[in-house]
């Protein structure tokens, strides 16, 4: 049967409702497992962190850090002579970058361009997480085992603050206006930090225990921290209220945030990537991944999340010198798992 428009407003009106309809659609489309990238190089992990604009994710592997191209997986260089890395920032210039060098107890700047070290900085004892605050133009390095952050003027490189904390500091998020926010895990709270007067001015419960990953939604001013028990909760950022507790999967160790499709992530060790829907505080999807990839990072161009892995060896016996040993890495094994839709 042939379908005569009795109006041109009819006709617009019916195409703008097709078009709603194909692009409800495509957000509901379950994210998927597209590839995986094997690295040859040896070494553990902590953190990854997309650079959109150059098309490379940096993964950091203990006494270096690798920069891989998210085109098609290939090793573009690598971060050397380092100690026991963990996370890395990037200034917007485009120019450097910024690695928490746990096992030196210091902040190392590398050239983008080239990779090659530029400066070291000292920073408190074991800096973990590391970020960017845009309204300062300062580094914070959030250091795990003396309590405390180093913050670091860019432009000079110099550390201007030292900022205590009252428990073990864990990922951090910059709402881009002068707030600074991190995840206390020992304590199973948040706190917030006035970038420009370097002071903690609130201390929250999580709503959940031991958070490590946390991820922020800037724009609607709501924190996502990721918990021991399967728990995600969702913060107001201005109030501290706890929002929602999604349920996740089994030890979660990162999360991310896509403002374009409203949904927060939790990369979870049983080998699951849970996604959650903030508009309803749902978790619509728990997606297979593979087990120990607990760390991850969002792609906010490419609506692409990257997580690591590696096989592992039998864990050895216990000693009293090492009571918890940890099994070892299958050399050649480690991957980057690739999810998206």
């Amino acid at each position: 049967m042939r379908i005569r428009f009795s109006s041109p407003t009819f006709a617009a009106g019916l195409l703008c409702t097709a078009l709603a309809v194909s692009l409800s659609a495509h957000a509901q489309t379950p994210y998927k497992v597209l590839d995986h990238w094997k690295l040859a190089d040896s070494g553990g992990w902590d953190y990854l962190l997309v650079d959109s604009a150059a098309h490379r994710v940096y993964i950091t592997r203990g006494d270096h850090v690798d920069a891989v191209d998210t085109n098609d997986g290939k090793l573009l260089g690598t971060i050397g002579g380092l100690h026991g890395t963990h996370g890395v920032a990037l200034n917007p210039d485009g120019k450097v970058g910024y690695i928490s060098d746990g096992g030196g107890n210091a902040v190392v700047v590398f050239d983008r361009s080239n990779f090659s070290t530029v400066a070291t900085i000292p920073a408190g004892t074991n800096p973990d997480c590391i970020i960017y605050e845009p309204s300062t133009n300062t580094v914070w390095a959030f250091n795990g085992r003396s309590h405390d952050i180093t913050v670091i003027d860019a432009a000079s490189q110099k550390v201007i603050a030292t900022i205590p904390v009252p428990g073990k500091p864990e990922f951090a998020a910059a709402d881009g206006k002068g707030n600074v926010y991190d995840n206390i895990e020992d304590k199973s709270e948040i706190i917030r930090i006035d970038a420009r007067l370097h002071q903690v001015t609130a201390t929250w419960p999580a709503g959940c225990d031991s958070p490590s990953g946390l991820a922020m939604d800037t724009a609607g001013n709501r924190l996502f921290p990721v918990c021991d028990g399967k728990k995600m909760s969702v913060i107001d950022a201005g109030s501290g209220k706890v929002l929602a507790n999604p349920e996740i999967g089994d030890g979660p160790d990162a999360a991310g945030w896509s403002a374009k499709q409203k949904l927060a992530f939790a990369s979870c060790g049983e080998g699951v990537l849970s996604v959650v829907d903030a508009s309803t505080y749902k978790t619509i999807e728990t997606l297979p991944t593979k087990r120990g990839a607990r760390t991850m990072a969002y792609d906010p161009v490419t609506d692409r999340v990257y997580l690591v892995t590696a096989e592992f060896g039998p864990r050895p016996a216990a000693t009293t010198e090492n009571p918890r040993p940890r099994a070892p890495m299958v050399p050649g094994s480690f991957e980057i798992i690739v999810v998206g839709r």
